[in-house]
């Protein structure tokens, strides 16, 4: 690696203007819902403002703390990054009714500010998001590939995508402490999300290397409450409203991004190495069709945020939320903080999307991800290798591509939507950490796992777009995990190298039906004691 050319990790755009959000207590003003609710109750919505956007982006996108050794000091962030290098870049756009300017504005977490680069017609804005519920905004990320590319050469296209899941998760747990919805507009192909945010400009990114890949958009909205005057004999007109597109209006997107810009993208290393392979590969899985879908979305329940000195907020998981470096090898968990963790990943696609659990709501696909665990220290559960399939209609398909040799077992005293089954029982210990390019911390946990995907028939299905969304379930998987892990008092962190055969081998898979794509691993964390922490942004107060 040349340490000389590490990318800047923080992204600004030179001149153009930039609005400060106010740095908020962990309960001035919006209180956080605790951690154990935010999958079962919705607190009532807060109004979109600088104060509430503040919080949003204080437990997405924004910095956590600092660590320093000797002279070395580095950012965390609330999103979670392959090797901290943190190449996702978010944007919101936002109607005048946030008290801001109408505009396109780019997030600067270091600053923990709003940067404006467009500002935008009001009328047309209010008028693309017309079709969306009251308050709604739009929410974007993008990837810098360089900033991977630098460590991890041409592994770095992949290990971006499993940060954008792990940024979209992080995005919809801090809207869920809000009241607010989320909903991914998928149908957007990526020239038109590129010409919204303005990544699509060529001289506004003269550093070509430090160009951002448009990944995806979303639409945030505060949730419509049922105490609202809706009941379920509302009329059919009444009902229509809660159908949302999944796309943007070309047309409007395109007056809008008519005229000036603003500010210029800083250059982010003095010299950049370009990875063709990853150029091909961003290229040949580009959005290009934009598709006309949409969402039935429900009226929620909600209730008024509780909270005394003992409660263990959502907030406080999310500031927390490390990524361990080296297990204990000793610390064990119960059989019912796993099964519990497990259950967190199921998405449920047997109800409408809008109801399923968090963050699954989100996420408008069948899930194609399915999990290897290596079971070491969960106690009442045999140490073993154990496969979850995240659908109950996924078994069939996920027995016949895989070994006749395997038992599939049922693991007594798991919940009945809960397909855990038991492949193979034994010491994996050593087995985890030679699939996981011999990592001690695969096999020094309480468990590891990896995440498959059904590979070929979705690629052949739905075309090479759906190649990232493979890499992003995985990331949304990897973010849920790591906060379950910290609320359970674990810690887990994702492992990035893995050998793809051996994992192959171990399930007996099938030519390209199925595909190896990311590890994770958690257990009991060493905690480097060398390192002194420091607030996340004390930095400003100095300044």
């Amino acid at each position: 690696m040349d340490w000389v050319n590490q990318p800047n990790p923080f992204r600004r755009f030179r001149g153009a203007p930039i609005t400060a959000l106010p740095i908020l207590a962990p309960e001035e003003q919006i209180p956080s819902p605790a951690f154990s609710e935010i999958h079962r109750t919705v607190p009532s919505p807060q109004p979109v403002s600088i104060t509430s956007l503040s919080r949003f982006f204080e437990f997405s996108l924004a910095l956590s703390a600092w660590k320093q050794l000797g002279q070395s000091r580095w950012a965390l962030r609330s999103n979670p990054s392959s090797g901290n290098l943190h190449p996702t870049e978010g944007y919101v756009i936002l109607p005048s009714e946030t008290g801001l300017t109408a505009g396109v504005y780019h997030y600067a977490p270091r600053e923990h500010a709003l940067e404006l680069r467009k500002s935008l017609s009001p009328e047309l804005l209010s008028e693309l998001l017309k079709p969306f519920p009251p308050g709604a905004f739009l929410f974007a990320l993008s990837s810098i590939h360089w900033r991977e590319s630098w460590k991890y050469g041409e592994r770095a296209f992949r290990y971006c995508n499993h940060d954008i899941g792990h940024a979209l998760a992080s995005s919809r747990v801090a809207t869920s402490t809000l009241g607010w919805d989320m909903a991914l507009l998928d149908g957007v192909s990526q020239d038109l999300i590129g010409s919204l945010l303005g990544t699509s400009r060529d001289g506004d990114f003269p550093d070509a290397l430090g160009r951002e890949h448009p990944d995806c958009i979303a639409v945030i909205w505060p949730v419509l409450e049922k105490s609202e005057g809706y009941s379920e004999d509302s009329t059919n007109s009444e009902k229509a409203n809660l159908h949302i597109p999944m796309y943007l209006e070309p047309k409007i997107v395109e007056k809008l991004v008519e005229g000036d810009w603003m500010g210029t993208a800083n250059q982010l290393s003095e010299q950049s190495r370009l990875w063709s392979v990853i150029r091909e590969v961003a290229h040949d899985s580009w959005k290009k069709v934009d598709s006309q879908e949409t969402l039935e979305i429900s009226r929620k329940e909600t209730t008024k945020i509780e909270s005394d000195d003992n409660t263990v907020t959502a907030g406080k998981i999310i500031h927390q939320r490390r990524s361990a470096v080296d297990f204990d090898g000793v610390t064990s968990i119960s059989s019912v903080k796993f099964l519990h963790m497990l259950e967190r990943l199921m998405p449920h696609v047997e109800l409408k999307q809008s109801d399923r659990p968090m963050p699954w709501d989100l996420w408008p696909y069948s899930p194609n991800i399915h999990l290897l665990i290596f079971v070491h220290r969960v106690d009442g559960i045999v140490p073993g290798i154990y496969l979850l399939a995240r659908s109950q209609d996924k078994i069939d398909f996920l027995k016949e591509n895989t070994s006749p040799h395997l038992s599939w077992t049922t693991v007594p005293g798991t919940p009945e939507d809960l397909p855990l089954f038991l492949l193979q029982e034994g010491d994996v210990k050593e087995l985890a950490k030679r699939v996981s390019c011999n990592q001690d911390i695969a096999g020094d946990s309480a468990f590891s796992f990896g995440m498959f995907a059904e590979f070929e028939q979705t690629l052949e299905e739905k075309g090479a777009w759906f190649y990232p969304r493979l890499f992003w379930e995985t990331g949304i998987l990897g973010q849920i995990m790591y906060l379950e892990a910290e609320s359970a008092g674990v810690r887990g962190t994702g492992i990035g190298c893995f050998y793809d055969n051996p994992v192959h081998e171990i399930l007996g898979f099938k030519g390209e039906k199925l595909q190896s794509l990311y590890h994770f691993t958690v257990g009991g964390p060493i905690e480097d004691t060398r390192l002194t922490t420091l607030p996340p942004y004390f930095h400003l107060q100095k300044e």
